[in-house]
């Protein structure tokens, strides 16, 4: 699904140019699920960047479902991100003036959809991530958590190859964060590649395979160790940490 080749990428600072990227080669198979971990400065966010089309790279080469990604116009980079990917950010990025039906159905706006077809296809996703019942209601009317959901849901209605994630997160609390990531997880298991980029270290096991960034390069890749040390609750679908936290998650 995703290749990359010895990917550099500066960023011009007055006279001087920082580099982000030291030749970053990485291959992602369709349906996997990774995260990428670093520190501040270390060339997530970057390399992040250049996966979603939201930025170019200098040097190297970059395939997306065998396709080269280079030197695309506007135009052209936004095509490809609407055919292929959905983003999840950790500030979520709803429409602060368009309620919770409207933020999901807007991709398809833009697939020039029906406004009934499209707003049909919305409430089914809403229903996927269980917030059907609070399709009329505003962002600001939302928890965290359910924000969360909206913007999963957006990401997912024009059918994406993969998604990119964000620090999706980085803005919930512990039992909402493991929620979320149940949700991504179960997308996952549809086949959809679920690229996640994060700082913390619970949230990396619970996908299939950590990428960790220094300085610009990669300086492990490997398979987590997952979160598998807990006793399941009653109903069997829950598990429970060493702090009492309940995790709606499946090992």
């Amino acid at each position: 699904m995703i290749t990359l080749q010895n990917i550099h990428k500066s960023y011009k600072m007055g006279l001087n140019s920082l580099h982000v990227l030291k030749g970053i080669n990485l291959e992602i198979e369709k349906g996997e699920l990774v995260s990428i971990m670093g520190s501040s400065g270390s060339g997530k966010s970057t390399l992040l960047n250049i996966l979603g089309i939201l930025d170019n790279y200098d040097e190297g080469e970059y395939r997306l479902d065998g396709k080269v990604i280079a030197g695309l116009s506007e135009t052209k980079a936004a095509l490809m991100r609407n055919e292929y990917i959905g983003f999840v950010f950790q500030s979520f990025n709803l429409i602060s003036f368009k309620n919770a039906l409207e933020n999901v159905a807007l991709p398809l706006y833009y697939k020039k959809i029906s406004r009934k077809k499209r707003n049909k296809i919305a409430m089914e996703y809403l229903e996927k991530v269980g917030l059907m019942d609070w399709a009329e209601h505003m962002p600001n009317e939302l928890s965290g958590g359910q924000k969360q959901r909206v913007a999963i849901a957006r990401s997912l209605i024009a059918n994406p190859k993969v998604i990119f994630a964000d620090e999706p997160t980085g803005a919930l609390d512990s039992v909402t964060s493991f929620e979320v990531m149940a949700i991504l997880r179960d997308i996952n298991k549809e086949g959809i590649t679920v690229i996640i980029v994060t700082h913390e270290d619970d949230i990396s096991r619970m996908t299939k395979r950590v990428v960790k960034l220094k300085d610009g390069n990669i300086e492990a890749d490997f398979a987590p160790k997952p979160l598998n040390n807990f006793a399941l609750n009653g109903s069997g679908t829950y598990l429970r940490d060493k702090d009492d936290i309940l995790l709606n998650i499946e090992t």
